[in-house]
């Protein structure tokens, strides 16, 4: 049994903390909203009043948190020299684990404070939403020391079924980054496919069996169907809601945009996915999942 401190207990957070508890884990957690920590007191674990209470005698901390700046204000506060946040008073015995996406400098900021300090910090991003953190079968990407990753492993297997070492400090963040740009084009490109076919007659059902049975197969059309009603599991079939949040999505292909700029690197596709998401999230879409791009195709009144 280890003792965790878990931060951020959102729709990610929330679950992958609970597979902790239900491994046996001592697991002490906080967020801002009381209601998310009810469950987890419910199944065994401690509800904290703030994140310095989190911090207190614990082994390994992990924080699931939205945005980069939530991540600096959490572990570096307010202070040019991050002597103001939980790195601050944080024991360097305690294993750092931040699994929020954000841009690889900030990941890069963190780590370099907490190694001032002795903390050993790892950049962990998640990929496979909501279902695959209730499940346990979320993809770690990590970046950080190989000392830090292995002492992190056996407690990311109990959250996840893929595990990788990316690379040093701030390399989780840019493979999460690359792949969520990939998955935002597919997400953007399977839905136009999708709204052409039922235009032109077809059914999206017999239609999405097409494309996943031939050259345009994906992983949208595998697991997570855009189209209401195709795949009864997916948002699209629970009026989007649940699942990654279209805000969510529109910030890392920000990311992507931003880490595209820094390299000078070229993502006209990446670049395409970017404009579509935050007009759609203009309409006001920004809290349904991130499939709900299809309906900024108008594929029919009742989904416009």
């Amino acid at each position: 049994m280890t003792s965790i401190g878990f931060i951020g207990l959102g729709n990610m957070g929330g679950p992958m903390a609970l597979n902790l508890v239900k491994a046996g884990h001592a697991v002490r957690v906080f967020d801002l909203v009381e209601s998310a920590m009810s469950e987890l007191v419910e199944a065994g674990a401690t509800r904290a009043a703030s994140p310095e209470e989190v911090i207190e005698g614990v082994e390994v901390l992990i924080s699931m948190l939205p945005a980069g700046q939530h991540v600096r204000k959490l572990y570096l506060g307010d202070k040019e020299d991050g002597a103001g946040g939980l790195l601050a008073t944080l024991d360097a015995s305690v294993l750092v684990i931040d699994a929020s996406t954000i841009a690889p400098d900030d990941a890069r900021l963190v780590a370099r404070h907490a190694a001032e300090r002795g903390i050993t910090f790892m950049d962990a991003p998640v990929s496979g939403g909501v279902g695959g953190a209730r499940a346990g079968t979320l993809s770690f990407i990590v970046g950080g020391e190989a000392d830090g990753y292995a002492r992190a492993e056996p407690l990311l297997e109990v959250m996840g079924k893929n595990l990788f070492h990316a690379g040093p400090a701030g390399s989780g963040q840019v493979a999460k980054i690359c792949n969520n740009m990939l998955l935002g084009i597919l997400m953007s490109g399977t839905a136009e496919a999708l709204a052409l076919g039922v235009k032109n007659g077809l059914d999206p059902a017999v239609l999405s069996e097409v494309m996943k049975q031939s050259s345009g197969g994906n992983w949208a059309l595998n697991v997570y169907n855009p189209w209401p009603g195709v795949m009864e599991a997916a948002p699209a079939s629970n009026d989007y809601q649940g699942g990654f949040l279209v805000d969510l999505m529109t910030k890392d292909l920000g990311l992507a945009w931003e880490m595209a700029l820094g390299s000078k690197s070229a993502v006209p596709m990446g670049s395409q996915a970017r404009n579509l998401f935050v007009q759609h999230a203009a309409q006001g879409a920004g809290r349904l999942d991130f499939s709900s791009i299809q309906r900024f195709y108008r594929c029919g009144e009742a989904d416009a």
